[in-house]
């Protein structure tokens, strides 16, 4: 089998060239495997492979897929329909709420929205609508009155010209669970209790991307049979109604015994040592390998034309 390797080449940073890197050296062991940049040419060079890994950044998520649903070509992750209810944090939470998967309160602004409904669920993070990597989210997002309020989604609206999501900011135990070929990995908790005096407590840019060694990862998290229960139930609801497949990550907070589905990434990062399914696969006793092939059999397995 030839297996193409699919990745943004524009936006290759570090993390993501050795995700890259580290995927394409584990298909290599078993099949014929190229990287393949999506670039000019993309679609005569993809047609010339029997399956893709698709590893292509948020600004190409639903491109990709397009295409090789088009091309008939089988790949790994959500099809154009999960990616593009997840991509949209707004829609993700309308679709939760309507499923009943508990999200916190929020209002989403567009560009050019003056009027800020009231807001009765103070404190709040401001953030915005279509971005990931926790770009767009800083100390100053979460706020607890309206003149700070109406300058965070200025700064959203200005810099990245896309809705601003006003959401409930809920100060309680974060954590992240994923599922992978229809198994629900050892739940991670991300504790923020050890970053320096000073520094925000949530998924900042500067927390996400420079203090992830300083950050402590607990997986399996020290929780209750019941509450994992209740978490993996709703990620499972989740993950069927948003139309996911393969393998998807999913960020929640619980305060004081009540969950809140933050967001849902479709197509989270798999780098070795780094990404948080990552963690939680080895939590589950998955080498690096398992856990890359579970995915492409699982989305060769499972490919409907």
């Amino acid at each position: 089998m030839r297996v193409a390797v699919v990745y943004d080449k524009s936006n290759l940073d570090k993390s993501r060239e050795k995700m890259v890197q580290s995927v394409f050296e584990t298909l290599s062991k078993h099949f014929e495997a190229e990287l393949v940049a999506f670039e000019d040419q993309f679609v005569d060079k993809v047609t010339q492979f029997d399956a893709v890994f698709n590893l292509s950044t948020a600004a190409m998520q639903t491109h990709v897929p397009a295409i090789l649903e088009l091309l008939k070509i089988p790949s790994t992750g959500s099809g154009i329909i999960g990616h593009a209810l997840c991509i949209d944090k707004t829609i993700t939470k309308i679709i939760l709420n309507h499923y009943g998967v508990p999200t916190p309160k929020f209002i989403s602004l567009e560009p050019g929205q003056e009027t800020i409904p009231p807001v009765d669920f103070y404190p709040v993070i401001i953030k915005p609508s279509r971005e990931g990597s926790a770009r767009g989210l800083s100390a100053d997002s979460v706020v607890k009155e309206d003149f700070a309020l109406k300058k965070a989604v200025k700064v959203i609206h200005s810099e990245f010209h896309q809705p601003a999501l006003i959401e409930q900011f809920v100060d309680g135990r974060e954590f992240s669970v994923g599922i992978v070929a229809g198994e629900i990995l050892p739940i991670l908790e991300i504790d923020f209790s050890t970053l320096p005096d000073g520094l925000e407590r949530f998924y900042s840019y500067r927390v996400k991307h420079y203090y992830g060694e300083q950050t402590r990862y607990i997986c399996p998290a020290q929780i209750d049979t019941e509450l994992k229960d209740r978490i993996s139930k709703y990620a499972l609801t989740a993950f069927k109604a948003l139309r996911l497949r393969n393998y998807a990550r999913m960020d929640l907070r619980v305060k004081d015994g009540q969950i809140y589905f933050l967001e849902v990434n479709s197509l989270p990062m798999l780098t070795p040592g780094y990404s948080d399914i990552v963690k939680m696969a080895e939590a589950a006793g998955y080498t690096y390998e398992d856990l890359i092939m579970k995915i492409f059999m699982d989305a060769i397995e499972n490919y409907e034309i």
